[in-house]
């Protein structure tokens, strides 16, 4: 089978490209096949991120184990995409380049059988131009509930007597 996906870059333009892939690919291919439509490199770091169907950004699968072998991570070239997406989860989160930020909405838009002759991955269609740089993004800390350690006149620093209370001095390295 093939599956169809819709990427939309995070911004006001439409700016979004369709690509056809086997659902026996892993996410490192549809990864390769995201960048080519779009016209990175693909120097750099990419996560996709499980989401819910209002885009929250749930667990993450990573191009590059980063983690040391300290934790379990989930990563692109072991994961189908037929285990990543279903008609019941159809969303995705792309982000490419940590440092630019560059985030895509994938989506799955239809499941369909191959067509004789056709290579896959296959870039479906164009639409808009990648702007020279990515879209702002605005990142805001979460109010704090009324159950806070800190009453509305006493700040994180007024919390402790002094600096002297760590005792930065005696676990120096």
């Amino acid at each position: 089978m093939i599956f169809k996906f819709r990427i939309i870059l995070d911004t006001l333009d439409d700016v979004f490209r369709d690509i056809e892939i086997r659902k026996t690919d892993t996410l490192e291919d549809l990864h390769n096949a995201i960048v080519q439509a779009f016209g990175f490199d693909g120097t750099e770091m990419a996560s996709f991120y499980k989401s819910d169907e209002e885009w929250n950004q749930g667990e993450e699968i990573v191009l590059h184990d980063m983690s040391g072998g300290e934790e379990s991570v989930l990563m692109m070239n072991e994961t189908p995409i037929e285990d990543a997406f279903s008609e019941d989860n159809t969303k995705m989160i792309f982000v490419y380049d940590f440092f630019s930020m560059w985030t895509f909405y994938v989506e799955l838009a239809d499941i369909a059988e191959p067509i004789d002759g056709q290579d896959y991955p296959n870039l479906m269609f164009a639409q808009g131009h990648l702007p020279e740089n990515p879209p702002e993004k605005s990142f805001e800390a979460e109010k704090l509930d009324e159950d806070n350690d800190f009453d509305d006149n006493e700040s994180f620093n007024d919390s402790f007597e002094s600096l002297d209370d760590f005792d930065f001095d005696q676990n120096w390295n």
